[in-house]
């Protein structure tokens, strides 16, 4: 590649992460929430963060599907072997709840899988990417300034998973916003078969980034998501050993399709080719 795709996207995240801590932060800013067609809110850090985030992957040869972008038709989209998925503000509903838990998303993908992803917590600072030349990764606190180092991030960056496994018991990360009730019984059918559970709760990727850390072992999702919501996550699990599969097969999610409503989904270890569960 003549340009460091890696780099170009952990700019765009660190730089649209610092806009949005501004705008968090500012105690009186507006976030002048209004409601898409799907009734989700939208706020004025997710245009923001969009703009920025644009500014810098147009600059690249490829084109960009952004939840808060223009969605071409799949007659023009299906044409793309390689594009971005970017999702500028990961968690509006934490955002406006002010608890931290929110991301900016932005992945690369090639033939329908990622192949490079970062997600950066622009709260907490933290930084996660993957690139399937190099793994996954993780640093922090860090934030956006007009001379950052590429090879002091990677330096000073931890591989990923850095955490230890847990044989004696099944940690289970859910979704703080977005708990459905198939997702309770998932968890409860664990417990009955004599295993032992324990769940913790986050908001938007950080979810995924759990799992690939190796600080919890599932992330079941059952509830609808968008390709812009596990993009970036997917290649930082795939970076980190993990995987993310549909719903009782051992099917990776696959992205720039038709529809891009995912369909159920769970975060884990990523299964040994031809071993069934």
């Amino acid at each position: 590649m003549k340009e460091n795709y890696l780099n170009i996207a952990i700019t765009a995240a660190l730089h649209a992460g610092r806009k949005i801590s501004e705008i968090y932060n500012d105690p009186s800013s507006d976030f002048e929430i209004e409601r898409k067609a799907d009734n989700s809110p939208l706020t004025i850090a997710d245009r923001s963060a969009h703009n920025i985030i644009m500014s810098y992957l147009e600059k690249t040869s490829f084109p960009i599907l952004s939840e808060e972008g223009k969605h071409l038709p799949f007659e023009e989209r299906k044409k793309w072997d390689t594009l971005w998925i970017v999702d500028p503000l990961d968690g509006t509903k934490e955002f406006i709840k002010r608890n931290g838990e929110f991301t900016v998303n932005i992945a690369l993908v090639h033939n329908e899988v990622p192949i490079l992803g970062v997600i950066y917590v622009p709260i907490q600072k933290m930084l996660y990417f993957s690139d399937i030349n190099i793994g996954a990764y993780k640093t922090g606190p860090i934030e956006y300034h007009n001379d950052l180092e590429w090879k002091k991030i990677i330096k000073e960056a931890k591989k990923m998973p850095s955490e230890n496994p847990h044989p004696d018991k099944v940690i289970i990360v859910a979704s703080r916003s977005h708990l459905s009730p198939e997702t309770e019984n998932y968890i409860n059918k664990l417990k009955t078969q004599g295993k032992s559970v324990e769940t913790i709760s986050s908001g938007s990727s950080i979810k995924i980034c759990l799992v690939a850390d190796g600080v919890a072992d599932l992330y079941p999702r059952f509830a609808p998501t968008m390709e812009w919501d596990t993009a970036a996550g997917h290649a930082i699990a795939i970076g980190s050993g993990k995987e993310i599969y549909q719903y009782e097969e051992e099917i990776p999610l696959q992205y720039n399709k038709e529809n891009l409503l995912n369909p159920w989904f769970i975060v884990k270890d990523k299964q040994p080719e031809n071993q069934e569960e």
